[in-house]
């Protein structure tokens, strides 16, 4: 377990140091659970939301590699389309 100091400046922001939200992947707008222990100590907790990150991370390979979302929906529905003839057309 490490120790870091932080500040509390206007408006009550504090400000994670980069080495802390590199390594949890911690980005701006990230929610968190603060709990008051009572006896002037917080615990403060990411809330994970994993839809949001995949999401992101599906946004910035889909910019990386030239991909539109619209081709992306084409190519779903083609991939759904294949699907159903697969499993549900009797031939």
């Amino acid at each position: 377990m490490t120790t870091t100091t932080v500040q509390i400046r206007r408006k009550g922001v504090i400000t994670l140091p980069a080495e802390l939200r590199r390594q949890y992947g911690l980005d701006e707008g990230d929610l968190f659970t603060l709990v008051d222990l009572g006896d002037g100590s917080f615990l403060l907790t990411p809330q994970v939301s994993q839809v949001a990150r995949l999401g992101n991370q599906v946004s910035k390979l889909m910019a990386e590699e030239g991909v539109t979302v619209e081709e992306m929906l084409e190519a779903l529905d083609r991939e759904r389309e294949s699907y159903y003839r697969e499993h549900y057309v009797q031939t």
